[in-house]
């Protein structure tokens, strides 16, 4: 893995968390108001969560773009950015326009381009397919607190 390639991820991944960051408020009235289901993590685990899974996303995107060459590495990293802009999106409409149902919509979108680019980073470098894995599948756990918060309210 190069450095400058490694930098580019971490800036890339940085700004999708921090636009999330700015939007997301658990704290929030309209939040805490909602119904949610029993097994909801608690809101302090959610940056524990994330902050790993986003070094992981940057660190696999590396790896598998300094494995990718020709066409393949530009349409990994067409795909790199829209998935981290679904990424940053879901958070932007279900927080921001406190709008489960359409978030729900959005985060299907997240996880079809989270498949995607698993099996683009898996194809170019197995470690970067093995390091995106976590981050498919704590989406795929979102999905389901996102289906449930929404069925409920």
């Amino acid at each position: 893995m190069h450095v400058p390639t490694w930098l580019k991820t971490t800036a890339a991944v940085t700004v999708a968390a921090g636009i999330g960051s700015l939007v997301t408020r658990p704290g929030d009235r309209w939040y805490r108001h909602l119904e949610k289901p029993a097994w909801q993590p608690p809101p302090k685990a959610f940056p524990l969560v994330w902050t790993p899974l986003y070094g992981l996303i940057a660190f696999a995107g590396a790896r598998a773009l300094d494995a990718s060459r020709g066409p393949a590495r530009r349409q990994f990293a067409v795909a790199y950015a829209a998935n981290l802009a679904l990424n940053a999106g879901w958070t932007a409409v279900f927080f921001g326009a406190r709008r489960p149902r359409a978030a729900l919509a959005e985060i299907a979108l997240l996880n079809a381009s989270n498949l995607d680019l698993l099996r683009r980073a898996w194809q170019a470098d197995r470690t970067a397919g093995a390091a995106l894995a976590p981050y498919v599948a704590w989406t795929g756990f979102a999905t389901a607190l996102n289906a449930s918060i929404a069925r409920r309210n």
